[in-house]
């Protein structure tokens, strides 16, 4: 997907409850995607980092919108906007979980790409406070954490959840 969508939350102070999964069943409804990447809901993440109070509060909304976004009972107000229900979402994959049971390799130019894109949100990067924040280092650090699992230099773990039997998602660990 290319396409970029900000739902207007207050970094930091994203808080839990209908407002937010209806933001979310609406860019899903929008988009029709048969795959959902979030963060991880759990407190501990993977190496035992301590996750973000919003990140746990998106990774479980999109979780939960994913699957409320094929339901017409739920916040029907969108098919006013034209936003039917969509229950295509296949899977949820949950990013930096302690637990994954999925991978996908990123070693060299994905992970390239992928220090670029953080870097390239400098705003962001020196709003995160003490010292200076280097994506290299971070994005690195994270990615070679999940590679053993997948036998490679970097990978990125996720922990894959099916909303509907189909067969089992094509790159199973």
């Amino acid at each position: 997907m290319d396409t970029v969508e900000f739902l207007d939350h207050r970094d930091g102070m994203i808080e839990a409850g209908p407002a937010l999964r209806r933001d979310i069943v609406r860019a899903i409804r929008r988009h029709r995607p048969e795959v959902v990447v979030t963060g991880a809901y759990t407190v501990r993440m993977v190496a035992g980092v301590v996750n973000q109070a919003d990140h746990r509060v998106v990774g479980l909304a999109a979780l939960d919108a994913a699957r409320d976004a094929g339901n017409r009972w739920i916040f029907p107000e969108l098919a006013d906007e034209g936003l039917e229900p969509w229950g295509g979402v296949r899977f949820v994959a949950v990013a930096g979980t302690d637990r994954p049971t999925h991978g996908v390799d990123v070693t060299g130019e994905p992970l390239e790409r992928g220090i670029a894109s953080l870097a390239a949100h400098a705003e962001y990067t020196k709003g995160l406070g003490a010292g200076a924040f280097e994506p290299r280092p971070f994005l690195t650090w994270a990615a070679r954490q999940g590679g053993p699992a997948l036998g490679v230099e970097a990978a990125v773990l996720f922990d894959v959840h099916q909303l509907a039997f189909e067969g089992p998602p094509p790159w199973e660990l």
